[in-house]
């Protein structure tokens, strides 16, 4: 009888130790995932918005740097801010840079936008204002300066396009429809494992018959069990 509920217990124990090894994996990938989203901001939008803080950082070192050469941080300042000339100045574009980043760590930082709707308005804000004053202004008679301010800001905003429209978004896209798959998994996956073999399922052996003819003739003779015992 003890061997038969212990036998018994090994078994119900085997049949939950597969069902939770079937589940395992599963499990792991979705606290994995659960985990992710307990961040505040995907790694891959992370690293978009590290990317527009430093288009306004270097932006405003080169502009930094442009009051500097031509005569004195103050006296430039003076020049360009408060006597603000469309035409010469590049505190415009330095406020460009301000606008992309307030506009875009808002949308995807703030917000969390999924859309590509926020950059795009960044972006072509952006592209028609350095056109314009590139045509208008004078600023290509300002020295390397003049030419090297409107290149970069135009440069940066189309690579925080590129980041967002072909990294971030789908990147977080597949993400998303990975974790929506493995739950899928989760809802079709048994969730425990076989039930427990009932005692009737299992059987002693059989005795030998050499051992049974040995007690019906021991049942016959008494005295030769007698004799057995005596002995």
């Amino acid at each position: 009888m003890d061997s038969r509920c212990s036998s018994s217990a090994d078994s119900r124990l085997t049949g939950r130790g597969v069902g939770s090894m079937n589940t395992t994996p599963i499990c792991a990938r979705v606290e994995s995932y659960e985990a992710g989203e307990k961040k505040c901001i995907s790694d891959v939008r992370r690293t978009f918005c590290l990317f527009v803080t430093f288009d306004l950082l270097f932006i405003t070192l080169l502009w930094i740097i442009e009051l500097n050469v031509n005569g004195g941080i103050q006296q430039q300042l003076n020049k360009e801010v408060l006597h603000y000339d469309y035409h010469a100045s590049f505190f415009d574009i330095f406020l460009l840079a301000v606008f992309r980043f307030a506009a875009l760590i808002l949308a995807y930082a703030v917000c969390k936008l999924r859309h590509w709707w926020a950059i795009a308005i960044t972006t072509a804000v952006s592209c028609a204002f350095l056109i314009a004053k590139v045509i208008l202004s004078k600023l290509l008679s300002q020295g390397a300066f003049g030419y090297l301010l409107p290149i970069i800001s135009f440069v940066l905003a189309w690579i925080e396009t590129w980041l967002l429209d072909f990294k971030v978004l789908p990147q977080e896209a597949e993400d998303e429809n990975r974790y929506q798959s493995i739950m899928d998994a989760t809802e079709r996956a048994p969730l425990m494992g076989p039930g427990p073999l009932s005692d009737g399922q299992f059987y002693s052996p059989p005795e030998s018959v050499a051992d049974s003819d040995e007690e019906l003739d021991d049942k016959h003779d008494p005295e030769k069990g007698l004799i057995q015992q005596v002995t």
